[in-house]
């Protein structure tokens, strides 16, 4: 799915970053061969207002991606008279993971079995993506390559969830398309398992046209399209 980019009537620093980034886009997914139109674009935007999401709406942007349960919760419940897709793309507390599943429509961070249970449910079923982590540091949110298997086939057998794909982080001080390369490889493992999960999310705003190279099919991009966080506590 893809926002509009029909122009607007007066134009603004948001509205102009915002056509930079889908102009960005649509160039690399041309360049690999791809149809813009097959790439999600997720407008993260972590401790900015929800008034900014509502300027975003008005942009014609439909997916929008928290990083935090109470500011996603919160912007949620101010903004539900907005047609948005809620996407929570930070590392998730298995104690929170049902307060989350009642506004989230997308979770991309299951990374372990205890939030998968945590995740269980009855009352239908909710989009997620299992991640992957491209390095050796545990502390870091994901599961490991060698658990992505069992990972993935704990998801396919738990009630309430619709395993999408794949999602990772590109590391700091790898090359990106490296990385991505790495998430590829690993989605096509995914799919052995669940042929419909062969969705990628990967990218962000510093390194999106080689995720998109690699095929990824959602981005997740803050900062190029909202500008500067403001302060936060």
């Amino acid at each position: 799915m893809t926002t509009s980019t029909s122009p607007t009537s007066s134009s603004s620093p948001l509205d102009e970053r915002l056509a930079a980034v889908r102009a960005g886009i649509a160039d690399a997914a041309r360049a690999a061969g791809r149809a813009p139109e097959e790439i999600t674009t997720i407008v993260v935007t972590k401790f900015h207002p929800a008034s900014l999401v509502r300027e975003l709406a008005e942009l014609g942007v439909h997916d929008v991606g928290e990083n935090r349960h109470q500011e996603a919760q919160s912007k949620a419940e101010e903004l539900h008279d907005l047609d948005l897709r809620w996407h929570f793309v930070g590392q998730l507390q298995s104690k929170k993971a049902r307060q989350v599943r009642g506004y989230a429509d997308v979770i991309h961070s299951v990374d372990r079995s205890s939030l998968v249970e945590a995740l269980r449910s009855d009352d239908g079923d909710l989009d997620c993506f299992v991640q992957l982590n491209l390095t050796d540091d545990t502390a870091r949110g994901g599961v490991s390559d060698r658990d992505l298997e069992p990972l993935v086939e704990r998801i396919l057998d738990t009630p309430g969830l619709h395993l999408l794909g794949v999602m990772a982080v590109a590391p700091l001080g790898e090359e990106p398309r490296r990385a991505f390369e790495r998430v590829r490889e690993a989605s096509a493992r995914v799919t052995t398992l669940a042929p419909s999960a062969d969705m990628i999310s990967a990218g962000m705003s510093q390194d999106y046209a080689a995720a998109i190279a690699e095929g990824a099919t959602h981005l997740r991009i803050g900062t190029a399209i909202t500008g500067n966080r403001p302060p936060h506590g």
